[in-house]
């Protein structure tokens, strides 16, 4: 299986931007890109980023092969032909603990546990704050699974001007989870 090959879910949590950015640098950097958009979503895309009704999933076809979360005819369904590597930017709450409890209600689930199966790489890039201890066990429990959880949280070490200075922050915080060389923020470096 290459190396080449990602899985991308963005789900319904604020933050779909940073989904599609890394859909962007990876497409840009020569990835075959398998990408579930789900219907929250693009429930999210229409509010934050003010697209219209289905233009989440155009804007996606741009940078992979996109599939519906109930599309379990997807290679993304199976150990067999899930990509060794899969993001889950944003992954809303209800994701992570469906996830969390192995409940397979749609394809991102069922990619995310097929993913941990086969010993792949899982990042999962929670948006929400305050969380509970609800969030936080069922976060501990991917966790424990093997998934790495990447937090969408900001810093301010790499002097950011603009929001897209902050969104390259975080997906290149979550392509570095993933062992993926990007060049989308200034490192820290110790004066």
């Amino acid at each position: 299986m290459s190396s080449r090959k990602v899985a991308l879910a963005i789900t319904g949590a604020s933050a779909v931007r940073i989904g599609i950015r890394v859909a962007e640098y990876l497409s840009s950097a020569g990835y075959e890109l398998h990408i579930v958009a789900t219907r929250g979503a693009e429930e999210v895309a229409i509010h934050e980023e003010g697209l219209r009704r289905g233009e989440l999933i155009r804007l996606l076809e741009r940078y992979g092969i996109v599939y519906r979360e109930d599309d379990y005819n997807s290679p993304l369904a199976s150990s067999s032909s899930v990509p060794r590597t899969m993001l889950v930017v944003p992954a809303s709450m209800k994701t992570v603990a469906l996830a969390a409890n192995g409940i397979q209600s749609n394809l991102v689930i069922r990619a995310m546990l097929a993913v941990l199966r086969i010993g792949g790489r899982l990042v999962v890039a929670p948006r929400e704050t305050p969380v509970g201890v609800v969030e936080l066990r069922n976060m501990f429990e991917l966790a424990r699974m093997g998934a790495l959880i990447v937090p969408l949280c900001v810093a301010f070490y790499h002097k950011p001007e603009t929001l897209n200075d902050i969104v390259d922050f975080l997906a290149g915080k979550i392509l570095d989870a993933a062992g993926i060389e990007n060049d989308l923020y200034r490192r820290w470096a110790q004066k």
